[in-house]
């Protein structure tokens, strides 16, 4: 019997010379596997005026014939995974695409597989202006190697593409702390605090083995219920804060974060659960407006935003603007990165039963603006500016002597701007560490 090659071979084999064409005309590299692959075709390089980056996207070539997609229109159509392809996905280490090619029309398609929705995110929907696999895609397919884990984001420029600012703060901290031998652990002395009839309670302090650090003496403060008080120490700050032993960073990490939630506790709640930072409202289901400078205009944000059901004018939900924090040392500078999120009550003060789809709905419309004007709001917060018509600075802080400071977040200048879609989560995976509109999380 003489061999027959099947239709389905040769058409995948058409399919995958013509996208390798197609990568070539765009400019990038396209190198196709062997035939061993188990569901990546070939592996694309973006190029930069003939120049290779070794930026690499994993590609999969679907190949028709001719016949119409699912549900396809003039607009769109729909294309549905396999299970196993996707589960196999998921495991790269590259950015994966999808390729749609078809012989009778000569139409190239793409779409991240990560896009997906419905049934375990099996099914990608395309649109048939965007997801076209040409030159006009070129930004959005560079996007996708942008590193998606690590120390920070830029928040991109808007349009002249001179500079971006990143989402870390250095903090300035006093330059003398307390040290304090306590019996007690951590949620015992917390406890006795709370029990106590005395005022002025405050938490800004940790116990690290039977030792506890704070910003402020211990001795003159309501602490000092809870440590030896004959076994008080002041030391430079210094001796922690540029510690080599990662137990001690992270302990002096905690401890900065319980100074901020200290030093901002009139304005801001602590979500333990979510472990962030929102404004408080200033009364039951009422607005609150918070007025700043932003780079160059006054301006305000509504930073607790009340939704009322249109009939009845009842309280539906409340949004609160809120960020992650974390404090890191990078070099020999401390810094606190600010991932901007948003926090949902019912009333102000009751969390929300079913915060996820609201967060999910909000970060949909983020885009960079909007992401680059909440790191500049928290920023001008948390620097604690005097009143625009009273601040001879920009920068004057009110903040009481001993608590933490923070500078201008720095920028970076970058030769052009960044395509709106490398900022954006995938569909699925916006948490409050994602931001919904940002990929990374720090510098």
């Amino acid at each position: 019997m003489s061999k027959t090659i099947t239709d389905n071979q040769q058409i995948g084999e058409l399919g995958e010379a013509a996208t390798r064409a197609q990568f070539l005309r765009i400019g990038f590299q396209f190198d196709v596997r062997s035939r061993l692959e188990a569901g990546i075709d070939a592996i694309a390089e973006v190029m930069i005026d003939g120049q290779p980056t070794a930026k690499m996207i994993a590609v999969q070539v679907k190949s028709t014939r001719s016949g119409k997609y699912t549900g396809e229109t003039e607009e769109g159509f729909t294309y549905r995974l396999k299970p196993d392809d996707l589960a196999y996905w998921r495991g790269s280490n590259l950015p994966v695409i999808i390729v749609l090619f078809r012989q009778s029309d000569d139409s190239f398609y793409w779409k991240d597989v990560k896009a997906g929705t419905g049934e375990s995110e099996l099914r990608l929907t395309f649109d048939k202006r965007e997801d076209r696999l040409d030159r006009s895609t070129i930004d959005r397919l560079a996007s996708l190697t942008v590193p998606k884990q690590g120390h920070g984001y830029y928040v991109p420029p808007l349009g002249g593409g001179e500079s971006a600012i990143v989402n870390i703060l250095p903090v300035s901290f006093p330059e003398e702390m307390f040290v304090a031998m306590t019996p007690y652990s951590g949620q015992r002395a917390i406890a006795i605090l709370l029990d106590t009839d005395r005022p002025g309670k405050r938490f800004d302090w940790t116990i690290q083995e039977s030792t506890l650090w704070s910003f402020h003496d211990p001795r003159d403060e309501i602490t000092c219920e809870i440590v030896d008080c004959d076994q008080v120490e002041a030391i430079e700050t210094a001796l922690f804060a540029d510690h080599e032993d990662i137990a001690v960073q992270n302990n002096f990490s905690h401890l900065l974060r319980k100074a901020l939630g200290h030093q901002f506790q009139r304005d801001l709640g602590w979500d333990r659960d979510r472990r962030l930072f929102y404004f408080r409202p200033l009364s039951e289901a009422i607005s609150r407006t918070f007025a700043y400078r932003s780079a160059k205009n006054p301006t305000s944000s509504e930073v607790v935003k009340v939704y009322r059901q249109k009939e009845s004018g009842a309280t539906s939900y409340v949004r609160h603007h809120a960020f992650v924090p974390r404090f890191e040392r990078l070099g020999d500078q401390w810094y606190l990165i600010i991932s901007p999120t948003y926090y949902f009550t019912t009333n102000g003060y009751t969390p929300h039963s079913h915060p996820h789809a609201l967060l999910a709905g909000k970060k949909r419309v983020d885009n960079n603006a909007s992401l680059r004007g909440q790191v500049i709001m928290w920023h001008r917060f948390l620097a604690r500016q005097q009143p625009l018509q009273q601040a001879e600075s920009l920068f004057a802080s009110d903040v009481e002597a001993g608590a933490l400071g923070f500078a201008e977040p720095p920028s970076v200048a970058l030769s052009t701007s960044v395509p709106e879609d490398a900022w954006r989560a995938a569909k699925g995976t916006t948490t409050d560490e994602t931001q919904g509109s940002f990929a990374l999380d720090g510098v």
